[in-house]
C-alpha cells in the first residue's frame, strides 16, 4: 500500500467584482419561442420594405423590432405588452423629435435638444425597468432620427418605428408558446409563475431552522414579484374574460397567507417536518396542471405560525375550487409618486450623467461628421447611441459595460467586414438581418454577445440603404464612447454620490415603516388582512429592488463603490425587520397580543437602524420608525 501523499492546493485569488461580472453569463434553456419571433421580425419587415420600394422605412421598422427584441424576455404575454409597448412609444417620440430637430436646427441647438432629452430620459429611468427601457429607446431613436439621413418625413419614420415594434408584439401575442396547456392558449407564463410561488413556499418551509432560510425567503420574494407582474399586465379585454383567469387570480391571492406563515416559521428558526411542505407542493402541481388539489396533509397546529399555515392551506383548497378573485394586492403608484422618483436624488444623479454623456457624444459626433472624419459616411448616430447603452446601470457595473461593449463591437464589426465581401446585396444582407434577429434573445445573456449581434444587424441595415462598409469607423466611435462614459462616470456631480442606491433604500425603509405601523395598529378582519398583504408585498418588493441596486454598486470600481458602503447592512436590517413584523402579524392573528420575543426584537432592530442612518445618509424620519412597540 503506497503511503498517503499530501497534495498542496493553491488557492487562486478571487476576481474583483467588476471583472467577475464581465466574465459572467446567464444560463438557462434556449428560448426557442423568442428565437422564432426574432427570426420573423426584423428580417421579414426589411424584405417586405425592399420589395415594395420603401427600403428606408423598412430599416427604421427593423431597428424598432431589434430594440423590442432586446426587451423580449421570458414572462407572460400581458407582461410583454407593457415591456415592449411602452418603450416603443417612447422610441417613436424620439424618432420624431430627432428627425425634425436634425432637419431644422443647427448643430449647437441640436446638441442642446439631445442633451435635454438625455436629462429627461435619465430621470425617467429611475422609475423602474419599463421606464428605463423607454428612456433608452427614446435616446437611441432620437440619435438615429437626427443622425441617419433618410428621405422620409419624421411622421413616416415614427409610424414605421411603431409598426416594427408592433409587429413583434403581435407575434408575441399570436404565436403559441411551447409547453402551454392545450386549450389554455393565453396562459403561457402566468400559470408557471403562480406555481413557482407555491414551490418557493415549500422550499422555505424545508429550509426553516437551517442556514438556507434567508436565501429561500429571498427566492420566495422574487417568485411573488414575478407572479404579481405576470398577472397585473394589461389584458386584451378590460375584465377577466374566463373562469380560468379568475381562478388563477384567486390561486395567487391564496398563496399570500401561505407565504406569510412560511416566513413566520422561518423567522422562528425551528426545523419543520417534511409534512409541512407537502401541501404547498401539491398546490403547485395543481396550478401547473390546472387540476384539482386533492387531499392536502395538514401540519401540526402546535404553534401560532403552524396554525396559520394550516388555515392558509384550507383557504387555498377552497380558493382552488372557486372562480372569483381579482385582487393582486398591488399598490398602484400615483403620478406624484412617479414624478417624485424621477426628480428625486437618484433620478437627478442619473439624469445628469445621461445628459452629459449623450449631449457630449452628440456634439463630438457632429464635429467629426462636419470635419469629414467620416469620409463618405454620413450616419453620425453611432457614437451617441453607443453612449446611451454604456451609461445605463441596468446592464452591469460601468467598467464591465465598457469592456463588453468594446469587445462585442470589435467582434461584430470584424465579422461584418467578412460577410460584406461574400454576401450578395441586398439579399444576403436581409438574410443576415433575419439571422441576427433570431440570435438576439440568446445573446442577451451576455452584454458582449448582444453587442456583437446588434453591431452585425445595424451595419447590415445601413448598408442596405446605401451606406458603404463602415466597420473600422464603428470600432473607433465605440472606443471613443467607452472613454467618454468612463470619464463622465467618475466625474463628481452635484449632490451626494450613490443617489440611486440611497433612493431605493429610502423607499424600502418607508415601505417597511408603513407595514410596521399597520401591523401594530392591531388589524383584524379580512379587509385589514388584505391591506396588510399589500403592504407586505410592497415592503419586500422595495427591499428586493434596493438589494439589486446595492449589489450593482458594490461591483463597481472602488472609487465608485465606496460611496455606497454600509448600505448592504441597512438593507439586511430592513429585511430582518420586515421578517419580524411578518412573524408578529401572524402571532397577533392567533393570540391578539404581541409577545415579549417579538417586541424585544423589533425594538432592537429599530435601534440598530437608527444608529446606521447617518452613516449611509438616509433622511431623518425614514429609519426612525418611531412606533411604540
Amino acid at each position: 500500500m503506497s503511503p498517503r501523499s499530501t497534495i498542496a492546493v493553491r488557492t487562486l485569488p478571487a476576481l474583483p467584482p467588476w471583472l467577475a461580472h464581465t466574465l459572467r453569463a446567464q444560463r438557462g434553456p434556449v428560448p426557442w419561442s423568442a428565437v422564432v419571433r426574432g427570426a420573423l421580425a426584423a428580417g421579414p419587415l426589411l424584405l417586405t420594405a425592399v420589395l415594395v420600394g420603401h427600403t428606408s422605412l423598412g430599416v427604421v421598422a427593423a431597428i424598432a423590432a431589434m430594440l423590442a427584441g432586446i426587451n423580449d424576455r421570458p414572462g407572460s404575454r400581458r407582461t410583454a405588452v407593457r415591456r415592449l409597448g411602452a418603450p416603443a412609444l417612447a422610441g417613436a417620440a424620439g424618432v420624431l423629435v430627432g428627425t425634425y430637430a436634425g432637419d431644422h436646427v443647427g448643430a449647437v441647438v441640436l446638441t442642446l435638444v439631445l442633451t435635454a432629452l438625455g436629462l429627461l430620459a435619465g430621470g425617467m429611468s429611475a422609475i423602474g425597468p419599463v421606464a428605463s427601457g423607454g428612456g433608452t429607446q427614446l435616446l437611441v431613436a432620437a440619435a438615429i432620427g437626427a443622425g441617419m439621413p433618410l428621405p422620409d418625413s419624421g411622421w413616416a419614420r415614427a409610424l414605421a418605428f411603431l409598426a416594427g415594434a408592433g409587429w413583434l408584439i403581435v407575434l408575441r401575442l399570436a404565436l403559441p408558446t411551447p409547453g402551454a396547456p392545450a386549450g389554455d392558449f393565453r396562459f403561457d407564463g402566468e400559470r408557471a409563475a403562480v406555481a413557482a410561488v407555491y414551490e418557493a413556499v415549500a422550499s422555505l418551509l424545508d429550509a426553516a431552522g437551517t442556514e438556507h432560510a434567508t436565501a429561500r425567503r429571498a427566492a420566495l420574494t422574487a417568485a411573488l414579484d414575478q407572479a404579481q407582474d405576470a398577472l397585473a399586465g394589461p389584458r386584451l379585454r378590460r375584465y377577466a374574460s374566463s373562469a380560468a383567469e379568475r381562478r388563477l387570480h384567486a390561486q395567487y391571492a391564496a398563496a399570500l397567507p401561505l407565504a406569510e406563515a412560511a416566513t413566520a416559521l422561518a423567522w422562528a428558526g425551528e426545523p419543520l417536518g417534511g409534512r409541512a411542505a407537502e401541501g404547498p407542493r401539491r398546490l403547485a402541481a395543481a396550478v401547473r396542471e390546472s387540476a384539482a388539489t386533492g387531499p392536502l396533509p395538514a401540519p401540526a397546529r402546535s404553534a401560532p405560525a403552524l396554525r396559520a399555515l394550516d388555515d392558509a392551506l384550507l383557504q387555498a383548497a377552497h380558493a382552488f375550487d372557486q372562480d372569483g378573485g381579482s385582487d393582486l394586492h398591488t399598490r398602484r403608484r400615483s403620478a406624484r409618486d412617479l414624478l417624485r422618483t424621477a426628480f428625486g436624488a437618484g433620478g437627478r444623479e442619473y439624469g445628469l450623467r445621461v445628459a452629459l454623456c449623450f449631449g457630449t457624444s452628440a456634439a463630438i459626433a457632429q464635429a467629426l461628421h462636419h470635419s469629414h472624419w467620416y469620409g463618405q459616411h454620413t450616419h453620425w448616430y453611432w457614437l451617441p447611441a453607443t453612449a446611451v447603452f454604456l451609461v445605463k446601470p441596468d446592464l452591469g457595473p460601468l467598467v464591465s459595460r465598457v469592456l463588453c461593449r468594446a469587445a462585442g463591437t470589435v467582434l461584430g464589426a470584424l465579422l461584418f467586414a467578412g460577410f460584406a465581401v461574400v454576401l450578395p446585396h441586398p439579399q444576403g444582407l436581409v438574410a443576415l438581418v433575419a439571422v441576427c434577429g433570431a440570435l438576439i434573445p440568446v445573446s442577451t445573456r451576455h452584454f458582449a454577445a448582444q453587442t456583437a449581434v446588434v453591431t452585425l444587424l445595424v451595419l447590415s441595415l445601413v448598408m442596405v440603404v446605401g451606406e458603404p462598409q463602415a466597420s473600422v469607423g464603428r470600432i473607433g466611435e465605440t472606443l471613443l464612447a467607452c472613454a467618454l462614459v468612463l470619464i463622465v462616470g467618475h466625474l463628481p456631480m452635484p449632490g451626494e454620490r450613490g443617489g440611486h442606491v440611497r433612493a431605493r433604500l429610502a423607499s424600502a425603509a418607508g415601505a417597511a415603516h408603513a407595514y410596521l405601523e399597520h401591523v401594530l395598529d392591531g388589524p383584524d378582519g379580512s379587509g385589514d388582512r388584505a391591506a396588510r398583504w399589500t403592504l407586505r408585498r410592497d415592503a419586500y418588493r422595495a427591499l428586493s429592488e434596493a438589494r439589486a441596486a446595492i449589489a450593482l454598486s458594490a461591483a463597481e470600481l472602488p472609487a465608485l463603490a465606496r460611496h455606497t458602503e454600509g448600505t448592504d447592512e441597512v438593507a439586511a436590517l430592513l429585511e430582518r425587520l420586515v421578517d419580524t413584523v411578518t412573524a408578529a402579524a401572524v402571532h397577533l392573528d392567533d393570540t391578539g397580543r404581541l409577545d415579549r420575543r417579538h417586541s424585544d426584537r423589533l425594538t432592537e432592530l429599530l435601534g440598530e437602524l437608527a444608529a446606521h442612518r447617518e452613516r449611509v445618509g438616509l433622511p431623518t424620519g425614514v429609519t426612525g420608525l418611531a412606533v411604540a412597540v
